[in-house]
């Protein structure tokens, strides 16, 4: 088979605005003929890399090498390589013909010459017959292909295109993805296409190079994009995805949702956290006992051509605590030159045989200051009828001037949340604060776990953690004395399917798919 020639070859490409580093060292390469596409969201760098390449803008570092020789330094005009905007930038003031012919009568071409080359252009985007026409008066699709054809005129070696298909409604945009594969095709050049819509790069593409703020992510076809992303990224951005957080065991055993599945994946370390990623289409409903794991069927949306179900597999576990907001708890000492402050608070009567001095004053968030500078003075004593089984107790906090406050322990027996199906347990506790606490908060998420204790973890391995959400519906800028409830909750897991098939809402169903569906991915560092 005969090897591809080169025709572009970006090297390490820099480029800044204001201190701002939009391309951070690309280095790409792009084939005669090929219909590559630059895709990624707004700002990620795609239209500057570009425009470096027609030649309106110059990179801070790097070379732009087209067939062979480095054209940084070469006007736009004197590049092999003509440009179709967003807005396609035809001349109002001239007809169809003239704006095709426009890039010819400044090369003075012959007008026979001329004649042959627009005609041929009218017949190959589908306008035989529209010469004279005002472009004033043609839809988008039509203006459209006059660009085109006005850049195609001019038999450049590469088609840039700039997000051209942005304009049109969605039934042109279809109609237009498949014309312009096939212009493609059919005169034999490279095509440069940006777009940040997954759909049209999938469509059109022989290879799709996908960009995240100033870096290539992956370079592939759509096939090895689509179904081996390299990243949690990639895989999110092209197409609909179900991604994990997993645990590669060995080559091809991977774990997740605590259950080890077979996969094709190797050249991982052992025991590596990974991402994994399972494509909704990949994943089919079956009976119970038929499933690899099974779920609750949670929604059910019919998008046309298919069902969209939501299957839980792994429930959330939470737990609900009060927050009792109370009013400023402070004492002054008969002089003024103490003030001593402290919260009531609940013990597990399974902490109690851990418990001291320390713990409690950190429990109670107790404190003494002098007013008038704010320095903090220590508390020196704590006295306390405290004892090792559950009831209501009372606890002094005093400093060496004997200013002192006394505060109510509630002992209680914490009632822990066992989730079996999720492997979790959890637990928080009841806790006091006053308005002026909460409000000073800077991160208020972990300050109210922190106040609750709450934690959650494996039931088969209680030194593994998991991570919590907090979810209330207080404003902490203008709270007021009274009881809040406060939830903490570990995430659940969701899995979307796409399938022909009606299922019904609420059932337990098992979920099946191939080893091969299955794409194990390195975690991303964000």
């Amino acid at each position: 088979m005969e090897e591809k020639k080169k025709i572009i070859e970006f090297r390490h490409i820099v480029k800044s605005f204001d201190d701002q580093v939009v391309l951070k060292g690309i280095d790409l390469d792009i084939y005669e003929n090929e219909f590559v596409t630059l895709l990624g969201p707004s700002g990620c760098g795609k239209t500057t890399l570009l425009r470096i390449l027609a030649g309106f803008l110059e990179p801070n570092e790097g070379a732009v090498i087209f067939n062979g020789e480095d054209i940084k330094n070469l006007p736009p005009y004197k590049r092999e390589l003509n440009t179709v905007f967003q807005k396609y930038a035809l001349f109002p003031h001239m007809n169809v013909y003239d704006n095709i012919a426009y890039g010819l009568k400044i090369a003075k071409m012959s007008k026979d010459v001329i004649d042959q080359k627009v005609m041929r252009m009218l017949k190959l985007i589908g306008l035989e017959g529209f010469e004279k026409r005002d472009v004033t008066l043609l839809s988008g699709g039509q203006q459209q292909r006059v660009a085109i054809a006005r850049a195609l005129a001019n038999e450049p070696r590469v088609l840039l295109l700039d997000e051209p298909l942005s304009a049109l409604d969605m039934k042109l945009r279809k109609e237009m993805q498949y014309e312009l594969k096939n212009i493609q095709q059919e005169v034999g050049i490279t095509f440069i296409f940006v777009t940040h819509d997954q759909e049209e790069a999938l469509t059109m593409s022989d290879k799709i190079v996908v960009m995240k703020e100033g870096e290539i992510q992956q370079v592939g076809t759509p096939e090895d994009v689509y179904n081996e992303p390299v990243n949690k990224y990639v895989a999110q951005f092209i197409g609909e995805s179900n991604i994990m957080n997993g645990v590669m065991l060995e080559d091809k055993k991977v774990k997740f949702d605590d259950i080890v599945f077979d996969c094709v994946d190797v050249g991982f370390k052992p025991n590596e956290p990974v991402d994994v990623v399972i494509r909704p289409e990949d994943i089919d409903i079956v009976d119970v006992d038929q499933g690899k794991m099974t779920g609750t069927i949670e929604s059910v949306l019919f998008k046309g051509v298919h069902y969209e179900i939501m299957v839980e597999t792994v429930p959330g576990t939470s737990v609900n605590v009060n927050m009792h907001v109370q009013s400023f708890n402070e004492v002054t000492s008969s002089d003024g030159k103490e003030k001593i402050s402290a919260n009531d608070f609940y013990v597990d009567l399974e902490d109690m045989k851990d418990i001291d001095e320390k713990e409690m004053i950190a429990r109670a968030d107790a404190q003494a200051w002098n007013p008038e500078t704010d320095e903090l003075i220590s508390i020196n004593s704590v006295e306390t009828n405290l004892e090792n089984k559950i009831g209501e107790y009372t606890i002094t906090f005093s400093t060496s001037n004997k200013t002192s406050i006394t505060r109510k322990i509630w002992v209680i027996d914490q009632r822990v949340i066992e989730n079996k199906k999720a492997n979790e347990a959890i637990s928080a506790f009841n806790f006091f604060k006053t308005a002026d606490e909460i409000q000073e908060s800077q991160t208020l998420d972990t300050d109210l776990k922190t106040w609750a204790n709450a934690q959650a973890w494996k039931l088969d391995d209680e030194d593994q953690m998991i991570d919590l959400y907090v979810d209330y519906d207080f404003d902490p800028e203008n709270i007021k004395e009274g009881i809040y409830r406060v939830t903490f909750s570990t995430e659940g897991h969701e899995f979307k399917i796409h399938t022909t098939d009606y299922a019904e809402k609420g059932k337990e169903v098992g979920l099946t798919f191939y080893p091969e569906d299955i794409h194990v991915m390195e975690k991303m560092g964000f």
